[in-house]
């Protein structure tokens, strides 16, 4: 924020996280899945100094997206998502 608007801000980390085969295979089951990626981490500090990492889960993309196939991969990327979550 400092950066690009000049403005203070509390410390705010956005991790794009992307695996480029599980996204070719979730476009190629819906086309427009695209648009949701990569699967983003928030990790913040808040005014208490607390620490919070955050993410969309991705499974709730299906909402979007009636697919079996995809449901499979989001699935997966959900774990893969928990996984990195817990290991920080």
């Amino acid at each position: 924020m400092k950066e690009k608007l000049n403005k203070d801000f509390r410390q705010y980390i956005i991790i794009g996280a992307c695996n480029p085969s599980i996204a070719y295979s979730a476009i190629m089951a819906e086309d427009k899945i695209g648009t949701l990626m990569p699967c983003n981490i928030v990790v913040q500090e808040h005014l208490n100094g607390d620490i919070e990492v955050s993410a969309v889960d991705p499974v709730s993309y299906l909402l979007a997206f009636r697919s079996e196939e995809l449901s499979k991969i989001l699935s997966d990327v959900r774990e893969k998502l928990q996984d990195i979550i817990h290991n920080l």
